[in-house]
């Protein structure tokens, strides 16, 4: 072989069995490093990096010349609201292809993810007094959707293989206040849809799908948005489809689309009755002009995040130290937002996720932590608990139970211990060589587990 060996057969040799040993063998024969006498050594403490300085990722945002034909016929065109054009403009023509793309009969750009959330509660008549079940693992535009219309947002747990909500933990906190289940597909993979979809018949439950990390991610031939009542995308700057903040309600009720449509058009029906509240949620035509110029390549990085994706889960089939995010039976397909992995520190010589980290930046390859305390352990909880209306909306008993629960998540405090991400808008969209890099420095961070203590 061309390049030197990085302790393959060390490597192979701590696994638990021979059987897994003789089924991840196959898979690392190709894995080598330029020939160099420091080649083994860490480069955190002085060797040569796996992945030099001048290899760089893909560039993200991507921008490509159609995208920027869109926003210069936008700009030209003087139409930058959507109201200007509500049948032909840009935003109208997105909400079309999107939901073609997908496979919903409707689809209505909002100014984000979160927008699109809070928009699905509120259009559902959620609000004061009611319960909504949602993972305490996700981005707070998760919580602040439901918090925005006074509604309580319950924690479950997780699967702390799959960082996803554990339906066990969704039917044990239904209570006769809960009107919705609000599934996060964390890092575009799909939740237990199975199981949850069941949970909700069973109580008579609505289901909102934060899909925001999950664009074109598919479960059963189903998109991910597509699967509960009302669904929801984020097209913020570090997602797979991205404009910079921008977002989309999708759905096949056309009423409840309707009242979705009002609440985001502050309160104003399509034929122009202001009827009920709601903010000024509304995409703008500049939000969509990109988002236009980007929808038929989408497609293709899409692809090319699952296939990096299913590569690298190969390479590591078999080995405990990381572990990749379990996937529910069903899954087609994912959004990849980020590549997830579980860091097993007992498999590395005990050395903490953040020496680890550190050996495997210093080689090239930046991962990180993702969200480092769950939902549960943010300020939040405390501050609305404390709320007058909160404890006018809901019993002392309900609420003191409320904290007691909250503070108990041995399953999103593990995941927050262990997760570390591969960030899905670079570097998974990028080519096969590059993926070895990234398992190249792993072996060698591996080979070298007992210096990371030093780090």
């Amino acid at each position: 072989m061309a390049g030197k060996d990085i302790g393959r057969r060390n490597f192979i040799s701590t696994l638990a069995a021979a059987s897994v040993a003789g089924a991840i063998a196959p898979a690392l024969q190709a894995f080598s490093v330029a020939p160099s006498k420091k080649a083994g050594l860490l480069a955190a403490l002085g060797g040569e990096p796996v992945r030099p300085a001048f290899k760089q990722w893909p560039k993200w945002p991507h921008v490509d010349e159609r995208m920027i034909e869109e926003v210069v016929k936008t700009t030209k065109s003087g139409i930058w609201s959507r109201i200007q054009s509500p049948v032909n403009g840009a935003v109208a023509t997105f909400e079309k292809q999107f939901a073609g793309l997908i496979g919903s009969k409707y689809c209505i750009g909002t100014g984000s993810g979160t927008q699109a959330l809070a928009i699905c509660v509120e259009a559902m008549g959620i609000g004061p007094g009611d319960e909504v079940i949602t993972s305490p693992y996700t981005d707070f535009g998760t919580v602040s959707a439901i918090l925005t219309s006074r509604a309580l947002p319950v924690l479950a747990d997780l699967d702390t293989d799959s960082y996803q909500l554990d339906p066990a933990d969704v039917e044990r906190k239904i209570t006769p206040r809960t009107k919705a289940i609000m599934p996060v597909h964390i890092m575009g993979l799909p939740a237990d849809m199975d199981k949850i979809m069941a949970i909700a018949a069973k109580h008579k439950l609505k289901v909102i799908e934060d899909a925001c990390q999950g664009a074109l991610a598919k479960h059963r031939g189903r998109s991910l948005g597509t699967i509960g009542d009302l669904g929801c995308f984020s097209f913020q700057a570090s997602k797979s489809i991205a404009c910079g903040e921008g977002g989309a309600v999708v759905g096949n009720d056309e009423a409840l689309m309707d009242q979705c449509f009002t609440v985001h058009n502050h309160g104003t029906n399509r034929k122009g009755k202001h009827v009920t509240i709601g903010p000024k949620n509304r995409m703008n035509e500049f939000e969509a002009s990109i988002l236009n110029g980007q929808l038929p390549t989408a497609t293709e990085r899409f692809l090319l995040r699952n296939k990096n994706a299913a590569y690298l889960s190969s390479k590591l089939k078999g080995f405990a130290g990381l572990v990749p995010q379990k996937q529910y039976e069903g899954t087609e397909s994912g959004g990849y937002y980020n590549y997830a992995m579980s860091y097993k520190k007992e498999h590395f010589n005990n050395a903490s996720r953040q020496q680890f980290l550190k050996a495997l930046a210093a080689e090239g390859i930046a991962l990180s932590p993702y969200i480092p305390n769950g939902m549960h352990r943010e300020a939040w909880i405390d501050h609305i608990l404390e709320l007058d209306e909160y404890k006018d909306m809901f019993p002392a008993a309900r609420l003191k139970a409320y904290r007691e629960a909250a503070s108990s998540m041995p399953g999103c405090d593990r995941v927050c211990a262990e997760m570390i991400v591969l960030p899905g808008s670079g570097p998974l969209i990028a080519g096969m060589a590059d993926m070895d890099d990234i398992i190249n420095a792993i072996m060698k961070v591996y080979e070298n587990r007992d210096k990371l203590a030093s780090l």
